[in-house]
Parts: C-alpha cells; structure tokens; sequence
C-alpha cells in the first residue's frame, strides 16, 4: 500500500493537477448548464470520470513528449519525466492507458459525447503537441480549440447535440487561454527562448503580446456572457459575472497601458480565477 501511495505521488504531478481540475471543472459546468437540476447522478459522474481520464492522459502524453524541453527550462527541470524520477516508457504507457479509457468510456456512455473528447484529445496531443508547439507561436491557438471540447463535450451529452450555447462556451475558452497563455510567456520569456520554443513576445514583441490579451478577454467575457444570458441565468448571477468580467478586462487594459511585471503575473493569477468563478455561475 506504501509502494503504491508512493507513486500515486510520483505520477500525480504528471496530470498537471490544477490544469485538468480547471478543464474538467469546464466539462461539468457545460453538462450542468444543460441539465440543471442533475437528476442521474451517474451520468455526471461517468462524464467526470471519462473527461477527467481523456484530460489526464493527453497531458501526460504532452510532458512525455516534452521531457527534453522541460529539462532544460528552469520553471520544468525538476518534473519527474525532466529529472528522470519517472520512466519515459512509463509515462507513455499511462498516458496512453488514461487517453484510451476516456475516450472509451465517453464513447459509450453518447457517441456524439465520445467524438467530441476524442477531438479535443487529437488536438492537444496531436496537433499541438507533436505537430506545432515547437514551430509556430500560433500553436496555442489550437491548444486553445483542446481546450474548449471538454465543455463542449458536456453541453453536448447533456443535451445530445451541438448547440449554439455550447459553442459559445467553447469560444470563451478558446480565446481565453491567450489570456492564460501569454501573460505566461511573458513572465518565462528566457525559459521558452532557452527551449526554443516560439512564442508571442519573442516572435511579435510585448506590445502586441499585451494587446492580444487585451483582446481576447474582451471576446471571452462577450462569449460567456452571452452564453450565460441564452441559457436564462437568473440576472443576479448575470450581474455578478459582468462584474467578475469588468476585473478581467480592467487588468488586460492596464497590461497594455500599464505594463508592470506584477499585473502581468496577476491578470496570469486572475484568468484562471475567473473561468473557475464563471464555470461555478454558469453551473448554479
């Protein structure tokens, strides 16, 4: 029981814990805005079970494939792929087992259910990861599309179609990794440059690096407002939304106008706050 606790605790960090919790988080809040109150229990909980497996396994895959990039980037080197703690064979062997339950039990549980998270898997893993992180700063905008199926894929079990709603949900993410993304880049700019990976900064500059994230979290509050107001939430909860947009907004503004190392970190610190807060909203 030790020996297994003990490498529960050595690939835990493999999953990116707090990066899947937020996208399953995601997935949940999409179900719910299409069946609220949930009236079977099991559904809910084999739609967490097969995103959170899907999401698992493809970010596992990812830190597989990038364990050479991580090993030489200060903020990675000590990820148990980057500093050897964890075998390569190992970890591809996981990733893969996770990927395949997923999208298998997705699959099962609503056809429709299971293309959606098999898309997004593709995307992540293949598209982005294999295909165009290490080419093309534009990667992240299909990271971007990964990371909008999981809500996607639970507005659509929940309803059994594709809707417009979910789309709209599907944008909000989409355009709100930038968010999350760049301010990110910013602050690692001489890690990513010593990995080799382009990014926004180093291929465009901070000007224009600020002014996408401005941008992007214009059109991400639009998008979950929007789809907020078409699913018919009540307006106390629509107001309270707005207000958490208005913060989104105002520091996306000032990183443009103000730039500052610590509104830089704390729009970072925020966007992620706020898809939480809005996922919760959208749920209740």
């Amino acid at each position: 029981m030790k020996a297994a606790f003990a490498k529960l605790r050595l690939y835990w960090p493999l999953t990116k814990s707090l990066q899947t919790g937020l996208l399953l988080s995601t997935g949940l809040a999409g179900y719910m805005s299409a069946r609220c109150p949930v009236l079977h229990w099991s559904d809910l909980l084999g739609l967490g079970l097969s995103l959170f497996m899907a999401i698992a396994g493809s970010t596992i895959l990812n830190m597989w494939y990038d364990r050479d990039i991580d090993s030489v980037m200060n903020r990675t080197h000590h990820r148990p792929l980057a500093d050897g703690r964890v075998l390569p064979n190992e970890a591809l062997r996981l990733g893969l087992v996770l990927s395949i339950l997923g999208v298998g039990l997705a699959g099962w549980m609503a056809p429709l259910f299971g293309l959606i998270v098999l898309t997004g898997l593709f995307f992540d893993a293949v598209v982005y990861t294999l295909w165009l992180k290490r080419r093309t700063c534009w990667s992240i905008v299909w990271g971007g599309v990964s990371g909008g199926m999981p809500i996607l894929a639970g507005r659509t079990f929940g309803l059994g179609y594709v809707d417009g709603v979910g789309i709209l949900l599907a944008l909000a993410v989409l355009f709100w990794i930038p968010t999350h993304i760049l301010t990110f880049s910013m602050r690692y700019q001489d890690d990513y440059a010593a990995a080799g990976i382009p990014t926004f900064p180093s291929t465009y500059g901070l000007a224009a690096t600020r002014a996408t994230i401005a941008v992007s979290s214009v059109v991400a509050a639009l998008c979950i407002g929007a789809a907020g107001v078409l699913i018919g939430m009540e307006w106390g909860f629509v107001r309270l939304l707005a207000v958490l947009s208005a913060g989104l907004l105002l520091l996306g503004v000032a990183s443009v106008f103000r730039p500052t190392e610590r509104i830089n970190f704390g729009l970072f610190k925020y966007a992620s706050v706020y898809m939480l807060s809005a996922m919760i909203l959208l749920s209740i």
